[in-house]
């Protein structure tokens, strides 16, 4: 059974951090060769999963040294049925990936673990496109075509599901759909461009609202990710009823835009420190938003930076 499926936890208010840009961290730091980005790959040999385990364990130090929640994201962004069939996988093999995914969180999870760090497991779920395009898909087949990863996660002891990276509110309100179909707690994570839209054009705001008013509310949060701070601050007006439900940010450390970041042939790191500002200036503005990682370009110092910045704040 799943632990905080029916309560969880990072809603009470109090600081949860994530990791930070696994796949960049692998790609950069690593050297390691990810193929069509998919970190799930790893999964696939004993020395991927101990890469794995090590990258989670820098992280959860971390909380733990500073008695934090943490959110334990699965390496499946991209273990969906496009992405899988390019890489030699079936249905049958994604549902296993999945499912070990969990199993690999859960052991962390028992060795990490305290009253101060509750760890809480987190199916990921990756757009069926380009998470720096715009997909086409309608809200059906969205659901339908999320459905079977959304559902390999419900039948583990997963606690909930989280889509990042979303360009397309159709897409988020098929895959919230999905996600009660399967009673399982769904997060969705929107990514904007420099001005703070989505890169359709629509706002941040109306893209939530739009999710809402689909699915009834079901979503259990939402969250900002794959963009630097500086490029969504101004789109986040005090006042506004949908930002109630912007509990999250996992940043890029680039302030380059996204066709900036896919021309490149180098990581750029930004500066741990300075995103640590940004987060304790929004956090200041947003008390809301107390669930912090990052995204392209960051790893474990950055993440300490953030909850350094962050830490003399109460929710």
């Amino acid at each position: 059974m799943a632990k905080y499926r029916k309560n969880l936890p990072q809603l009470e208010g109090t600081t949860f951090l994530s990791d930070g840009g696994m796949e960049t961290t692998f790609i950069f730091y690593d050297g390691i060769d990810l193929p069509e980005f998919a970190s799930f790959v790893l999964m696939a040999t004993p020395e991927g999963r101990q890469r794995l385990k090590d990258y989670y364990i820098s992280y959860l130090k971390i909380a733990r040294e500073n008695g934090t929640g943490f959110i334990l994201d699965t390496p499946t962004w991209r273990a969906n049925p496009d992405w899988g069939a390019k890489l030699g996988y079936d249905a049958e093999g994604l549902r296993a990936i999945n499912r070990d995914s969990v199993d690999l969180l859960l052991e962390l999870r028992r060795e990490f673990e305290t009253a101060a760090t509750p760890c809480v497991i987190d199916g990921v779920i990756g757009p069926r496109g380009d998470g720096y395009k715009a997909g086409n898909m309608n809200a059906n087949e969205a659901e339908t075509y999320h459905a079977a990863q959304i559902e390999s996660f419900a039948q583990t002891e997963a606690d909930m599901v989280a889509a990042y990276t979303l360009t397309n509110y159709n897409e988020a309100i098929g895959i919230a759909k999905a996600a009660k179909t399967h009673a399982i707690p769904c997060v969705i994570s929107f990514t904007v461009e420099t001005d703070g839209k989505l890169v359709t054009g629509l706002s941040l705001g109306d893209a939530i609202n739009r999710v809402d008013d689909a699915t009834g509310g079901s979503p259990a949060y939402y969250m900002i990710n794959c963009a630097h701070p500086s490029h969504f601050v101004d789109a986040l007006e005090k006042g506004e009823a949908w930002l109630d439900r912007v509990r999250g940010i996992k940043a890029n450390a680039s302030t380059k835009s996204h066709a900036e970041l896919d021309d490149s042939v180098t990581l750029d790191a930004g500066d741990p420190v300075d995103l640590g500002r940004w987060y304790n200036g929004l956090t200041r503005s947003f008390p809301q938003m107390r669930i912090l990682g990052g995204c392209c370009g960051t790893d474990h110092r950055h993440v300490a930076a953030i909850c350094e910045a962050c830490s003399t704040q109460t929710a």
